[in-house]
């Protein structure tokens, strides 16, 4: 567990563009000093899901009630007030040294003992470590029960989605979807599977893959389903060293993109014709609500936050963890029937927009935070 937990830690940094917290105040770069809000969210060093959701639901909360929260990757200076942990890794690493005066929440998003010997000793440290904190996120209703099983009191619960910036994420227009093709060179004909998520162990190549992503998974079905269709694959993301050898051991074309910001990885679903999901275990994914919010048809395991947006068959596909011929046979059904997918991109947008941002941060601030500060006073 410590060494699991020293890997997590690595991934954060102190406050960037000379702001220091010293006791309750800020002190920029310029020996000005200021208020501190009285919310901040522990965000990673990575630029990936915890640094977005952390600034997003800030951003948003902020925009509702200005100053009321801030991000920061060090908590340990803070006085008072709530201090939100983006991450359970973040809260089990950080805990023990934060002030008992402080109001304490938590994410967890995803994570069973099933999963292995080392996310089952984190969930035990997890759960003994619950009367510290007043309030926990879940991402999914999985996720919430999943708690709840574990003795977690339901009333320290909140079922709060990770978000999508459904101002950003947008269906493409024609001219759009044949610029970002001819861009990776798609032919015509071809059908473009997306797959975005981080589903190599590590930040290198990753040619060890992160099974709980279900690589393994998104292979076997991208090679059955390139007997019936002519498939090419985007990928983007880091670590994904795992699924382009195995793509190219199958012989099927693809490309691997890194998006440099939030604006080009937009960009990046305009080409696709699908999107897959496979994983074991999920908190969102965001490639999920990202694709529905830009009208890409998702066929996706029932984990993490799908089964909560996705109505099989309405607003996309649902199908069992590890079922590889189901994931290829309503790939094949969406691909081949496109009269079909107006509706079904329609009624995905559509619900979607309970994840967007602005909701997001208006239901941190009115179901977490009010009520926290609140019984201060």
């Amino acid at each position: 567990m410590q060494k699991f937990a020293r890997r997590q830690l690595a991934r954060f940094k102190p406050l960037s563009r000379g702001a220091q917290v010293l006791g309750h105040r800020m002190v920029d770069g310029i020996g000005l000093s200021r208020p501190r809000p009285p919310v901040a969210i522990v965000i990673e060093k990575a630029d990936w899901a915890i640094r977005w959701y952390g600034t997003f639901t800030s951003d948003e909360a902020n925009r509702i009630e200005p100053g009321i929260s801030w991000v920061t990757t060090d908590p340990a200076p803070l006085a008072r007030g709530i201090v939100e942990f983006g991450s359970q890794y973040q809260w089990l690493e950080w805990h023990r040294l934060i002030s008992p005066r402080l109001h304490t929440v938590s994410t967890f998003f995803h994570g069973k003992p099933e999963d292995g010997p080392e996310v089952a000793r984190h969930v035990d440290a997890f759960v003994a470590s619950v009367p510290r904190l007043d309030r926990i996120v879940a991402s999914a209703g999985i996720v919430r029960d999943r708690l709840v099983s574990w003795g977690i009191p339901e009333s320290k619960i909140v079922r709060i989605p990770i978000g999508v910036e459904t101002n950003r994420f947008l269906p493409p227009t024609q001219e759009q979807r044949e610029v970002a093709r001819a861009r990776f060179g798609i032919a015509p004909h071809e059908i473009v599977v997306g797959s975005f998520q981080k589903d190599g162990n590590g930040w290198d190549e990753g040619f060890e893959p992160k099974l709980i992503k279900g690589p393994d998974i998104f292979l076997a079905a991208i090679e059955k389903l390139a007997q019936t269709l002519p498939v090419f694959v985007l990928l983007s993301g880091p670590a994904r060293g795992y699924v382009k050898r195995g793509l190219e051991r199958c012989g099927i074309r693809y490309a691997h993109d890194y998006a440099p910001d939030r604006d080009a990885l937009a960009k990046l679903y305009h080409p696709l014709d699908l999107y897959l999901m496979t994983s074991r275990e999920e908190g969102g994914p965001m490639a999920v609500m990202e694709s529905m919010a830009s009208h890409v048809p998702v066929v996706a395991t029932r984990v993490g936050m799908a089964p909560d947006l996705i109505v099989d068959g309405i607003s996309g596909a649902l199908v069992n963890v590890g079922d590889v011929d189901a994931i290829v046979q309503r790939a094949i059904d969406m691909a081949t029937h496109p009269e079909r997918l107006h509706q079904l991109q329609l009624a995905a947008r559509r619900s979607v927009m309970a994840a967007d941002w602005s909701e997001v941060g208006r239901r941190h601030l009115e179901e977490v935070w009010r009520p926290l500060l609140t019984s201060e006073s």
